[in-house]
C-alpha cells in the first residue's frame, strides 16, 4: 500500500486508471527550448470546417455534420514489435487513435500508444495507410507527436479549442477506434475538470510524477480510444482521451467503459506539442514537495495535523532536499519516506494570489501557468499565520 504522504509529483489515486490503448492478443542538462516552436500554427474551426459555415452555424452543428467534418482528421494507429529480431512480424501487437493537427503531417496521440513500437502504421479514414515517425514523446502529459509524409489532400487538421473555457455539464463527443472499430463516435458530458492523475514518468525520489487539469467525461471511452480527440459541439478538440476508471473487464481481460474517462486538456497540447516537434521533449515545472490529495484532507486528518477546521490547501508533508521549495524556505512536516500524517508542515493556500484549495489545484496551476525559471509567490499557512514566500520554479529532474 502506498504511503499517505505523497510527492507533489505523485498523487495516490483511490482507484486504478487504465490506459485505453489495445494490446492485441496475437503477440505477446534539459533540451533547449527552441524559438522555432513559437511559429507552429494550429488551425482554427473556420479553417477546418467548410468556408460557408458561420460562427452561429458552427454552434448549431448537429452530430452528423460534426462527425462528417471531424472524422477525416482522426486516424487509427497500429504498432508493431520486432520480437524475434527478424523484422518480419506482419501482425500489429497494439492499436490506438490519433488526430491530425496541421498540414505538415503532424499527428498527436498518447505516448503509451507508441512508446514500445518498432514500427508505427497510420490508417486514415479514406483507407490511405502510411508509416509514421515519432518526433517526440512527453511522459509527464502522456503525449506523443508523430509525422507522416502523405499527399496534402489526405490531411484534415482538427481545430484546437480552449480547455480553460470547458465547463462541467458541457456536451462532448469522442471519436476513435475502440477495440479496433475505426471511426467510432460516442457522446456524453464533461463530468468534472481539474482532476489529477499519475503521469507516465517515474520520479527520481520514488513514485510517479503527476498530470494536472485533467478533464473527466462520461462519453464512452474503451481500449483503442487512447490518443483520440474529445471534442465540443463546435468541432474543436478540447482534450486527448487517455484513460478510464473501471472495475469491469471483458472475457479477454480488456477493461470496459464505466462512465468515468479522462482526457488531457487541449491547452497542455498547445504548450507541449510545439516543443515535441522542435526539440523532441518538454520540460515541466517542479516545486519539490510532497503533499496529500484533497480527498484525504478530511476533518479527522485536519485535527491530527492541528490545522484550522476550515483549512483548505495543499499540505506539505515534506520537501525534497535541494529542490526549489527547500531553497525558498517552505517547511515540510517530516521525512519524505514517513508514513501517516505529521503536524508541522506548511499548508499552501495560494500561488500568485490565486487560491489553492487542494493538491489538484496546485498541480494544475503549476503545469498550466508556470514553467522552469518562473518567479512566483507562494502563500502558506504556518502556525495559523499567513506567510508569503518568493520562489523560482525548477525543472522536473
Amino acid at each position: 500500500m502506498r504511503n499517505r504522504s505523497i510527492h507533489l509529483s505523485i498523487l495516490s489515486l483511490a482507484f486504478a486508471t487504465i490506459a485505453c490503448a489495445v494490446n492485441l492478443p496475437e503477440v505477446e542538462e534539459l533540451p533547449t527550448r527552441s524559438s522555432a516552436t513559437a511559429t507552429l500554427h494550429f488551425p482554427t474551426p473556420q479553417e477546418v470546417l467548410p468556408a460557408e459555415t458561420s460562427s452561429i452555424q458552427i454552434e448549431k452543428l448537429n452530430l452528423v455534420e460534426l462527425y462528417q467534418s471531424v472524422n477525416p482528421g482522426v486516424v487509427t494507429i497500429w504498432t508493431y514489435r520486432d520480437l524475434n529480431g527478424s523484422g518480419e512480424d506482419q501482425s500489429p501487437n497494439g492499436q490506438g487513435s490519433g488526430f491530425v493537427i496541421d498540414r505538415e503531417g503532424h499527428i498527436v496521440t498518447n505516448q503509451h500508444v507508441v512508446i514500445d513500437a518498432d514500427s508505427i502504421e497510420i490508417a486514415f479514414p479514406s483507407g490511405f495507410r502510411v508509416w509514421a515517425t515519432v518526433l517526440g514523446m512527453d511522459p509527464d502529459s502522456d503525449l506523443a507527436v508523430l509525422v507522416v509524409e502523405v499527399p496534402a489532400e489526405i490531411l484534415h487538421p482538427l481545430a484546437l479549442g480552449d480547455s480553460n473555457l470547458v465547463q462541467v455539464g458541457e456536451f462532448v463527443v469522442a471519436i476513435g477506434n475502440p477495440f479496433g472499430l475505426s471511426g467510432t463516435m460516442t457522446s456524453g458530458i464533461v463530468s468534472a475538470i481539474g482532476r489529477t492523475m499519475e503521469s507516465e514518468r517515474a520520479a527520481p525520489t520514488g513514485g510517479i510524477f503527476s498530470s494536472g487539469a485533467i478533464i473527466q467525461t462520461d462519453a464512452a471511452i474503451n481500449p483503442g480510444n487512447s490518443g483520440g480527440p474529445l471534442l465540443n459541439l463546435k468541432g474543436e478538440v478540447i482534450g486527448v482521451n487517455r484513460a478510464i476508471r473501471t472495475d469491469s473487464f471483458t472475457s479477454s481481460g480488456d477493461p470496459t467503459n464505466s462512465g468515468v474517462g479522462f482526457a488531457i486538456p487541449v491547452n497542455i497540447v498547445r504548450r507541449v506539442v510545439p516543443y515535441l516537434i522542435a526539440d523532441g521533449a518538454y520540460s515541466y515545472p517542479y516545486l519539490g514537495v510532497q503533499s496529500i490529495s484533497g480527498n484525504a484532507l478530511n476533518l479527522r486528518v485536519i485535527e491530527e495535523l492541528q490545522l484550522p477546521e476550515n483549512a483548505r490547501g495543499a499540505y506539505v508533508t515534506c520537501v525534497t532536499p535541494g529542490g526549489p521549495a527547500e531553497s525558498a524556505g517552505i517547511i515540510g512536516a517530516g521525512s519524505c519516506s514517513a508514513d501517516g500524517f505529521t503536524p508541522g508542515g506548511d499548508l499552501i493556500i495560494a500561488i500568485n494570489e490565486v487560491r489553492i484549495t487542494d493538491f489538484s489545484d496546485l498541480i494544475s496551476y503549476l503545469i498550466m501557468e508556470t514553467q522552469p525559471g518562473s518567479q512566483i509567490v507562494i502563500t502558506v499557512l504556518r502556525d495559523n499565520e499567513e506567510v508569503t514566500i518568493p520562489l523560482t520554479i525548477g525543472a522536473r529532474p
